[in-house]
């Protein structure tokens, strides 16, 4: 069976830093990209960063480019989301999920996704 776990949340002032771990077992990251998506209070879910080792690509939301950056160690069936200069609109419960498709069309669409865990909660405040 596949897992998708999140860690490393936290609760930081605006400007601080976090890194989001999201561990993987059940499937090899070659064969799957791993996208970050974040759900608020009162907003859609959205996607906000994508690693793609086939493609040897990373996406990103506009919003979160420069600020945000996301890495793997394939050693260890980890994906990072590096989180800096955190800003309130930040705050989210970011969750990792996994697809044997991706391109760059739909990278941050939910529906592509076949594997999805359980969040790790990030909360900025100003």
């Amino acid at each position: 069976d596949v897992q998708l776990q999140a860690s490393g949340g936290g609760l930081v002032q605006a400007g601080g830093s976090l890194r989001l771990s999201c561990s993987a077992s059940g499937l090899t990251f070659d064969d799957y990209a791993i996208t970050w998506f974040r759900q608020a209070p009162g907003k859609e879910d959205e996607a906000v960063a994508c690693i793609s080792r086939s493609l040897r690509r990373t996406f990103y939301l506009d919003s979160v480019k420069g600020r945000f950056t996301v890495s793997s160690d394939n050693a260890k069936n980890t994906v990072f989301l590096q989180l800096n200069n955190l800003k309130p609109e930040d705050t989210a419960l970011y969750f990792c999920a996994a697809t044997r498709w991706v391109v760059e069309g739909t990278w941050d669409l939910k529906r592509e996704y076949q594997y999805w865990g359980q969040g790790t909660q990030v909360t900025v405040s100003s």
